[in-house]
């Protein structure tokens, strides 16, 4: 346990307590509560929430029997992790979770937690002290890596250039400590080394007593320097705390630390509730014993061993005695946040007494609360669910005794007509205001005193203090992909080769008389072809091959479908045919399907020509895909016409499968119908899920999508038309003669 968050706790019950007590705000109405410990644990986060949503101790949420008390809101943890963990389950019920920053009615609180004005602040803070060289520090979380993500961008923009970004290992009850301390001391150790004086800290509330570590455990591991002469930024999320353990640890090296606070006033009677807190009087709060005997490093008679000497907890202590990290008399950031939400629920509550709307709906009431709290600060969210409210600039002054002392030097109002404005207090006095900071640029790398953007051909080092020149990349036959996908290439052009030789050398045969001869011979000639056209994406892009990979395809593709088209046609016109007095025996000739396929490959051809002849595919250079890399690649010129050729074909495959579907049921001998109709659905399975793919993919990998997609489409039709001819021709022969279709038929 932090001892210092059970001052949170204190402020939630005088909340409480002041609501239930106050004549003007719900009257009528009592508030209760339950209040559970995370202990930073998914698992038992999780296992609280479902507390808060069943009943008689047992975790069986949805049984509503006997129930008398409805769970209108939760005060969410001042961890991102945490509250996210709760809103996974507050979520299905449509409890909003109102947090220190944010109100997270039913949707992610990540975004949340990184406040626009404070990264705005910090860096004006930078720009105001020309502090353009500094360190970034932060927690192995998703809320460290959305942090890094806003701000870096943000400071390369102003010229703030970052010498090294390290993430502290977050803390868990399931890690290795070893790991842990490794990691710290290697942080430690690139801070000692590193040139930059400034580093910015960001991290959950809990995160100032792992950053105590610090001094420790290089010490310990490595021994090396300390770490005195930096100057520490910290978030507004982090307040200066202790584990218990940590109660003589020196904290010198945070000496002058600038942070971030939520702005809080002392609240009338609120000191006085803290003094009267005392484990001998007090009934109840199952926490006060356990923060006291933690705090005060003693134990209550009734539960020391009689064997074991130890310093009896008497109840005459004083709160006022304990040192800053671990209890503050004053009231927090934190804690004024977390009396604010109490009280914004109770006056959503009141709103939505006059309302018929049910409680489900208190988060629209709950953005739209805007009240004035007992210090007379107003209190409201915007828009986006943050709170309104302004935060204060924060100089820490660390003494021998483990007291420290804030001085308020600065302060952003997010009410400001021109966006969050910093203002540092020099004197009394006098004022300097700082206007928003135009946000997101380029990225650059640094030297001490100066930042030079990196050109095209190179990208930053690890620790941005030079630039490195970037490889080029293409999919090439030197490389496993490449050969493997030129590979399969290459095995199913054979495949293909020997079942067009095998239809040939059978050409006599009923199996392959009664399937339209050319037809066969077209599709598996242009199959074949499409196999072997999957070999001009591989290799690095040239003029030629780039002009001819994809108008190669879709044509030749485009002649394999129209191939099967005709095929599925000519079985449903013969049927038809059979029918006295039908006019569609003139259709039976060859010329039929020769003009389906020629039309139909024409008009592929001719939106081929338009592309090539408006807007042809060139090699070209991209230098911003990949971090790292310079890819070569082909430019499709045109991506509308690119989309224009893959849709047409799209298109004939639909025609085709609605056809082959339509004429399933025909006698089988002759009617290839279903197994066109399942080669039509694997074709529409590959190029639906390649689009998405392909504009998810980036550099090579894109390429490697397309080539394997030819591969999967052409292997579907070769299979699934093919391979049963194959199986009677080859192992069934007996089934392969005149008298066996007939047979069938009948």
């Amino acid at each position: 346990m932090i001892p210092k968050n059970y001052q949170h706790l204190l402020a939630f019950v005088f909340a409480v307590k002041e609501i239930n007590e106050s004549p003007h705000i719900l009257p009528n109405c009592t508030l209760g509560f339950h209040v559970y410990d995370s202990y930073a644990n998914a698992r038992r986060t999780f296992q609280a929430t479902l507390r808060l949503l069943s009943l008689q101790e047992r975790l069986v949420p949805n049984y509503a029997c006997g129930i008398h008390n409805n769970l209108i809101a939760v005060v969410g943890a001042l961890d991102s992790q945490v509250s996210l963990y709760m809103a996974n389950i507050l979520d299905i019920y449509k409890i909003p979770q109102v947090g220190a920053l944010f109100l997270s009615p039913y949707q992610n609180v990540f975004p949340l937690y990184l406040h626009v004005s404070i990264c705005l602040g910090i860096l004006s803070l930078l720009l105001h002290f020309n502090w353009i060289w500094i360190g970034l520090v932060f927690m192995d979380n998703d809320n460290g890596e959305r942090f890094l993500q806003t701000v870096f961008p943000m400071f390369s923009k102003q010229g703030v250039c970052v010498a090294f970004i390290e993430k502290l290992p977050t803390y868990t009850y399931i890690k290795e400590i070893n790991a842990i301390l490794e990691k710290g001391a290697d942080i430690h150790d690139k801070l000692v080394d590193s040139k930059a004086n400034v580093v910015v800290l960001h991290g959950e509330s809990y995160s100032f007593a792992l950053y105590k570590w610090l001094p420790y455990i290089s010490e310990v591991v490595k021994g090396t320097s300390n770490l005195k002469g930096k100057v520490w930024i910290a978030s507004a999320n982090m307040e200066i705390n202790a584990f218990v353990y940590q109660r003589n640890w020196e904290t010198g090296i945070f000496h002058g630390t600038l942070s971030f606070s939520i702005h809080s006033n002392d609240l009338p009677g609120f000191q006085s509730f803290e003094e009267s807190r005392n484990p001998i009087r007090t009934n109840g709060d199952e926490f006060l014993r356990i923060f006291w005997e933690q705090a005060f490093g003693c134990l209550f008679p009734t539960s020391v061993d009689n064997d074991v000497e130890e310093v009896i907890c008497t109840g005459k202590e004083r709160l006022e005695s304990l040192p800053g990290s671990f209890f503050e008399m004053s009231m927090t950031g934190h804690s004024y946040s977390i009396y604010n939400a109490v009280y914004a629920v109770a006056h959503a509550m009141q709103a939505m007494s006059f309302s018929e709307v049910k409680h489900r709906a208190l988060h629209l009431f709950l953005r739209g609360v805007s009240f004035n709290n007992s210090a007379q600060n107003k209190v409201s969210f915007n828009e986006k669910g943050e709170l309104v409210a302004g935060f204060d600039v924060i100089n820490w002054k660390f003494f021998a005794n483990e007291s420290f002392l804030r001085v308020k030097v600065g302060r952003i109002d997010p009410r400001a007509s021109l966006g969050p404005t910093l203002t540092i207090i020099i004197e009394p006095s006098k004022v300097c205001p700082f206007s928003p900071v135009p946000s997101l640029g380029l990225l650059h790398f640094c030297d001490m005193n100066d930042c030079n953007p990196c050109s095209d051909t190179e990208y930053p080092s690890k620790n941005q203090d030079f630039c490195l020149p970037k490889t080029t990349t293409f999919l090439s036959y030197d490389e496993d992909l490449g050969i493997t996908l030129a590979f399969l290439a290459l095995v199913f052009a054979f495949i293909t080769a020997l079942v067009l030789a095998m239809f040939v050398k059978n050409h006599r045969t009923p199996i392959v008389k009664a399937n339209n001869q050319k037809l066969t011979y077209t599709l598996l000639s242009s199959l074949l072809l499409c196999f072997l056209s999957a070999l001009l994406f591989i290799g690095e892009p040239q003029k030629l091959t780039c002009l001819l990979r994809q108008s190669a395809f879709a044509i030749i593709f485009s002649v394999a479908l129209s191939s099967v088209l005709a095929k599925t046609l000519l079985v449903v016109l013969a049927f038809m045919a059979t029918q006295p007095g039908s006019r569609m025996r003139k259709w039976l000739g060859k010329e039929t399907a020769n003009v389906i396929v020629l039309s139909c490959s024409l008009i592929q051809a001719g939106i081929c020509s338009v592309w090539l002849g408006g807007s042809p595919p060139f090699p070209d250079v991209d230098h911003f895909s990949m971090a790292e890399e310079i890819v070569l690649e082909c430019n499709e010129g045109s991506m509308t016409m690119f989309y224009c050729a893959l849709s047409y074909m799209g298109l004939l495959a639909t025609i085709s499968f609605m056809v082959a579907f339509l004429s399933r049921k025909l006698p089988g001998s002759f009617n290839e119908a279903k197994f066109i109709t399942f080669s039509m659905l694997v074709f529409c399975s590959v190029w639906l899920s390649f689009v998405p793919s392909y504009l998810s993919t980036k550099g090579k990998s894109m390429v490697a999508v397309e080539i394997f997609s030819i591969l999967a489409s052409s292997t579907g039709l070769l299979c699934c038309i093919f391979l049963p001819k194959c199986y009677i021709i080859m192992l069934r022969p007996e089934l392969n003669n005149r008298e066996q279709l007939v047979r069938r038929k009948s």
